[in-house]
């Protein structure tokens, strides 16, 4: 069984919910975060075994004039088509899965945060985690970010939530909640709160 000495905290929420802010403010501090939708990306790069067996699953028109996976055409076709997101899902998550173990099997601070989107779809694959950290705000305000920064349309962006868990199923896995629905002020302050309250916990765990 995977048993890491670092103190592990998955930080999660809906998608725009505001983990990226959270997450930059940890690193701030010294932190390292471990990002799911980075390891997505890098587990599917050109050359991996990955993007072949996107490729198989869904032939050689998934990808761009770069050799890359068109990652906007896949994620409109995905929510669109749940078949289709589950047969990429079950592709890409258990070597996601992999490339965070890899990471955290590396680590020597004190913590370290793994940011997982889809942690409460997943929670079976992540019980090796310590801590359930949710980054949590009104939809209103996740659609509103969502398509201003994805530049979609409200239909499209609905859908990508009505996909995910739900905002109480999330916040029934959750051992510490950030409430981002306020100014830039409150949201350092909880961070630097928790900060002091992982530090801690992981000393005890010394």
């Amino acid at each position: 069984m995977f048993d890491p000495v670092t103190q592990i905290v998955a930080i999660t929420g809906g998608v725009a919910a505001g983990k990226s802010a959270v997450a930059r403010r940890f690193e701030a501090l010294g932190i390292h975060v471990h990002d799911a939708d980075i390891a997505a990306r890098e587990v599917i790069a050109p050359g991996t075994s990955g993007l072949s067996a996107v490729i198989e699953a869904f032939g050689a028109d998934v990808l761009d004039a770069m050799g890359k996976l068109d990652r906007r055409a896949m994620r409109e076709r995905v929510f669109t088509d749940p078949m289709a997101r589950r047969k990429l899902e079950a592709i890409i998550h258990p070597l996601v899965r992999d490339w965070l173990r890899d990471r955290v099997a590396a680590e020597t601070g004190p913590y370290c945060l793994l940011a997982i989107p889809l942690l409460a779809e997943n929670l079976a694959h992540y019980r090796w985690i310590k801590h359930v950290l949710l980054v949590d705000a009104p939809e209103s305000a996740q659609l509103d970010r969502l398509v201003l920064r994805d530049g979609i349309d409200e239909t499209l962006a609905r859908r990508m939530l009505a996909q995910q868990a739900s905002r109480a199923e999330r916040l029934a896995l959750a051992d510490y909640v950030i409430d981002n629905s306020g100014d830039e002020v409150a949201l350092d302050m909880a961070v630097a709160q928790l900060h002091q309250k992982f530090l801690a916990l992981s000393q005890r765990a010394q």
